[in-house]
């Protein structure tokens, strides 16, 4: 017997969760445990100098994911709940998924994985490329295709951040070019083969209200005030993680203002768009994450920071309608503006920084504990990795080379995939809508006539 077309969409989804969460526990009953306590006083007490310096680092980096940037991406006015809700659940999922990954990659021995605080942090960060990836085309895919996306997008970042941090050595302290860069163009890859060459009108529930930017500014705040410890928290502690916090904030700062003085140059009534402050304010943390700890005069982190609000700006203002309009490339909360302008200029400077700190007679050069990626890899003081300046500097330019290749055809490839009529792509007149995923009291209260046959219409896969 058939299934009803409007109940297939609602049972993919715990369909697919309970088969991922149902493998994920036989997976970790089998291969998952801890290290055996230490019996010596020495070794517990490193462990707990360990766990004390990083947790706090950790916790920041869960609320500025959980809580700032779901709030950042609740702008669309009857999206609100969709956004916090898949950007939660997405978290966990793409977590989980990076863990069992690197675990079987990295840290498979003797039939076992063991598990730490740092193994978790690093698949954390594999999950923020998917929390970045999908604001291109936030409000137009159904919860399936995110998933979809993040099972595709995770093993490609791994694989990505492998050829960049270990074959490349690129230096990337802050995830630039390895989170940053790469999940931007992975999302507008797959944002262009999803949508292909169809001009994506303007859509009656897109537009932004007070409310839902007001929302949106508040998850800004959030993310502005814990960014330091995303990009300090992999730094090897002493004088190199201080000065990553340092810059970072110095950045920021820098980046606020910025904003706020190209926004009001930029509207003709001289007022301040939203729009700008919730993205522009945060480019600083974008651009200085590549360069956050190697040794610079603090003015160097005040003009990145300047300039990389400037360039996401111009990109809000110019490129993106010039993208749509050429391109017809739709990116939904303007992931090029804040994630990948801003982090061509990240690596853009970590090339001149690189070749200026090879003059620096003091002999100072940056070190980091562990990259992006968790495999070990220290950057002596004083060399870089045995190489010279010139081929470092090489090696960051290839490094950004690599990020945005492998994103864009990856994400092309998953995009092309998304298509597929079995994951219930929303017709566009559903987009941007909480009410075809969630039961809001409003609607349960007091229904509208034609409530079932929109919810329904989600299983006839129409075609944009």
């Amino acid at each position: 017997m058939a299934m009803p077309p409007s109940t297939h969409p609602r049972r993919l989804l715990p369909l697919f969760l309970g088969l991922f969460q149902g493998a994920l526990l036989l997976f970790f009953a089998l291969f998952v445990t801890y290290d055996e306590p230490s019996a010596q006083a020495e070794d517990t007490n490193l462990v707990a100098d360990q766990v004390y310096s990083t947790f706090p680092f950790f916790q920041d980096i869960q609320v500025m994911l959980v809580v700032g940037l779901g709030l950042l991406l609740a702008f669309l006015p009857r999206y609100g709940f969709s956004a916090l809700t898949h950007n939660f659940l997405l978290l966990n999922f793409s977590m989980q998924w990076a863990l069992v990954l690197q675990g079987l990659l990295h840290h498979f021995h003797h039939g076992q994985i063991h598990l730490d605080l740092h193994k978790l942090l690093i698949s954390e960060f594999a999950a923020v490329t998917v929390l970045i990836s999908v604001g291109a085309i936030l409000g137009r895919a159904s919860p399936c295709q995110l998933l979809v996306m993040a099972t595709c997008e995770i093993p490609i970042y791994l694989a990505s951040e492998w050829v960049i941090v270990t074959c490349l050595s690129v230096l990337d302290v802050g995830g630039t070019i390895t989170i940053h860069i790469f999940s931007c163009y992975f999302g507008l890859g797959v944002s262009k083969a999803l949508f292909r060459a169809t001009q994506q009108p303007l859509h009656p529930k897109e537009t932004p209200t007070a409310r839902s930017d007001l929302m949106s500014l508040v998850g800004t705040l959030i993310l502005w005030v814990f960014w330091p410890s995303f990009v300090a928290v992999l730094c090897q502690p002493g004088d190199a993680q201080h000065r990553a916090i340092l810059n970072t904030l110095l950045a920021m700062s820098a980046s606020a203002i910025t904003t706020v003085v190209a926004s009001s140059l930029l509207e003709r009534d001289g007022k301040l768009s939203p729009g700008h402050l919730q993205n522009g304010s945060l480019a600083g943390g974008v651009t200085i994450g590549v360069v956050a700890d190697m040794a610079m005069p603090p003015v160097a982190a005040l003009a990145l920071g300047s300039l990389s609000a400037v360039v996401c700006v111009l990109g809000f203002r110019f490129l993106t309608p010039l993208l749509g309009r050429k391109l017809t490339l739709h990116d939904q909360c303007g992931i090029h503006n804040l994630h990948g302008l801003p982090g061509i200029l990240g690596a853009a400077a970590s090339v001149v920084a690189v070749l200026v700190a090879s003059k620096d007679t003091s002999g100072s050069h940056p070190s980091q504990l562990s990259p992006v990626g968790g495999n070990a890899s220290e950057v002596m003081e004083g060399q870089w990795g045995g190489r010279g300046a010139g081929w470092q500097a090489l090696c960051q330019a290839a490094g950004l080379a690599v990020a945005v290749g492998a994103s864009l055809l990856a994400g092309l490839l998953t995009g092309a995939a998304l298509r597929l009529p079995c994951l219930a792509r929303p017709p566009e007149r559903l987009c941007f809508d909480d009410s075809l995923y969630f039961k809001i009291q409003d609607q349960a209260e007091s229904p509208e006539p034609d409530s079932g046959a929109e919810e329904g219409a989600l299983a006839l896969k129409e075609q944009v």
